[in-house]
């Protein structure tokens, strides 16, 4: 069952424009947002100037909803939920995408600042499924925030602009990596190692406490001087350290992007943009964007915390359907795309896949019946009738599909938020762009991809 490529519907100039700037929008917005905080921020920000209102003001006046109305909802300011309410009851189900917006990254430690041999390092845990070795020897920049003690939040932001400095872990020189280069590939580099450089310039009047560590003393000042911050305010900050620059054009014909955070922005970019195309209609829309997915959606802002269901049980009753069976029916008749990544069929690592049934590069929106590994264990199964009402109206709005499982059986495996939104017995499938090297700090997708994933959503979202 071979796909078209998706490229050949947009031959003509206007055409080929749509898929173009959509591409363009986005690849400025995961260069700009590299953070959970900073996506929040941004969607929050476009929402508003579709019309949306903060579901939070309507609770506090104990206002009701009618149909048409927009509304969002922050979890801790690194999750977040939008709705556009429905002619029906909420009762009767909503239609739902998914997306998560943490990335893989290194996470400062709450004591990381310290001077070894005169030079200035952050300690650093990282996040989520990572290849450590990747991670040296690049350009890192620091994104995040910094909670002082009188509840001040500093915003932190340094290494993405032209005149800002950079950061990085260093890699041990090949001349002397004899026995580094003997290791696996999970020990070439420690974690504990992925330490970040960021200073070597001695203070030059400290005090005789400080001579033992003056180029720490220095990049304290330094923190005093640009973010008035003490070294101890590190225990209330959450600092990401991430690569630095911009998302680029990737190829000779500008057909792919290559960027930070592909996984999971490239399915929430659209998911987002697809509740303000999409025209309201019988069913309830909704669009969650969560938090903590690439360490197993745990968290207060993880797709596991009640967030979501509170979140649901208040959209009810504002709209009058003031009981907790109501929530549950709301919950359980609704249809959900849990958009997240896919593995994109690689011609240099060809043996671990199966060519029938992988994702390729321009053939559109991926769907994956069932994710998972160790025969499908964690996984959420789709259920053949959903399937068929996917393809139905895939095929009636003329998107560009395919489906794929995460490679060969054995051969590794992962998950998503659907196996949760699906314990709440909705009807529940992944969906999602394909990705190059996942999980690495420069990943790539194709244009043509992103785009039919935005035009999948919005189908579904007015059609399912």
């Amino acid at each position: 069952m071979e796909r078209e490529n998706a490229w050949k519907k947009y031959a003509k100039k206007k055409d080929m424009k749509l898929v173009m700037d959509f591409a363009e929008d986005y690849r400025r917005f995961i260069s700009e947002n590299k953070t959970e905080r900073e996506c929040v921020e941004f969607f929050v920000k476009r929402a508003k100037k579709e019309g949306y209102k903060d579901l939070e003001e309507i609770i506090k006046k104990n206002g009701k909803l009618k149909a048409g109305d927009k509304v969002y909802r922050i979890n801790h300011n690194k999750a977040l939920a939008m709705f556009i309410i429905g002619s029906e009851p909420v009762s009767k189900g909503m239609n739902i995408l998914g997306a998560h917006i943490d990335s893989p990254r290194m996470d400062l430690k709450q004591n990381p600042l310290y001077e070894d041999t005169e030079m200035a390092m952050l300690d650093t845990h990282y996040y989520g499924g990572i290849k450590k070795y990747q991670w040296v020897t690049l350009p890192m920049a620091l994104h995040g925030v910094i909670t002082k003690k009188d509840g001040t939040v500093v915003k932190v932001s340094v290494g993405d602009k032209p005149e800002d400095p950079v950061f990085g872990v260093s890699d041990l020189l090949i001349h002397l990596a004899s026995s580094q280069m003997e290791k696996t590939g999970a020990k070439v580099v420690e974690g504990e190692d992925l330490n970040i450089l960021i200073g070597s310039m001695p203070l030059d009047k400290v005090s005789d406490e400080e001579k033992k560590e003056a180029v720490k003393a220095n990049i304290k000042k330094i923190l005093k001087d640009q973010f008035d911050i003490e070294e101890e305010d590190f225990l209330s900050a959450e600092i990401e350290v991430v690569p630095a620059g911009d998302a680029r054009d990737y190829g000779f014909d500008r057909s792919m992007i290559m960027g930070y955070g592909h996984d999971d922005r490239v399915c929430a970019y659209p998911s987002a943009e697809a509740m303000f195309k999409a025209k309201p209609g019988k069913r309830t829309y909704a669009c969650l964007l969560v938090d903590k997915e690439e360490i197993g959606s745990v968290g207060a802002s993880g797709m596991q915390s009640a967030f979501f269901e509170n979140t649901v049980a208040e959209i009810c009753y504002a709209t009058g359907e003031d009981s907790n069976l109501f929530v549950r029916r709301a919950l359980q008749n609704s249809k959900a795309l849990s958009s997240d990544v896919s593995a994109a069929y690689d011609p240099n690592y060809a043996s671990v896949f199966e060519k029938k049934n992988s994702a390729f590069f321009g053939k559109g929106l991926v769907f994956n019946k069932y994710t998972g590994a160790r025969g499908k264990s964690g996984s959420n199964d789709a259920s053949a009738e959903f399937v068929g009402e996917i393809r139905r109206i895939m095929d009636g709005a003329d998107v560009s599909f395919q489906t794929a499982e995460l490679g060969k059986v054995d051969a590794g495996g992962g998950g998503t938020i659907a196996y949760i939104l699906g314990n709440y017995d909705m009807n529940v499938i992944d969906s999602g762009v394909a990705v190059l090297n996942m999980h690495a700090p420069w990943e790539i997708i194709s244009k043509v991809d992103l785009y039919e994933a935005f035009r999948g959503y919005v189908a579904f979202l007015e059609e399912a």
